[in-house]
């Protein structure tokens, strides 16, 4: 019975763990247009994460965190459209489009 309560209990961690990782892979781009947060201020929009919530985006040995201001992007394969301001301090505004990892 002992055991049996233990491997439920390990099961139950470690679902608990896996359903609280959000790692996403994929295609970043930014736009210019929208005045959703203050300027100068790193937003993105992102199509399920919660408003304002702050995400972790990493490109190329950089990695910046912004905040969840809209809905996007709409264009298939990508997972995030970062602010102008995102998209400089991230280092990518020459490239348009990069692969990123998000936290």
């Amino acid at each position: 019975m002992y055991s049996s309560q233990l491997i439920l209990f390990f099961l139950f961690l470690f679902a608990a763990l896996v359903s609280e990782t959000r790692a996403e892979s994929g295609l970043a781009s930014y736009y210019s247009y929208g005045n959703r947060g203050r300027p100068g201020e790193l937003t993105c929009a992102h199509r399920t994460r919660p408003f304002n919530s702050v995400v972790r985006v990493s490109w190329n040995g950089r990695s910046i965190s912004c905040r969840v201001a809209d809905r996007g992007p709409f264009i298939r394969g990508r997972i995030i459209d970062l602010s102008a301001s995102a998209a400089r301090a991230l280092g990518m505004m020459k490239a348009g489009v990069v692969p990123v990892s998000l936290d």
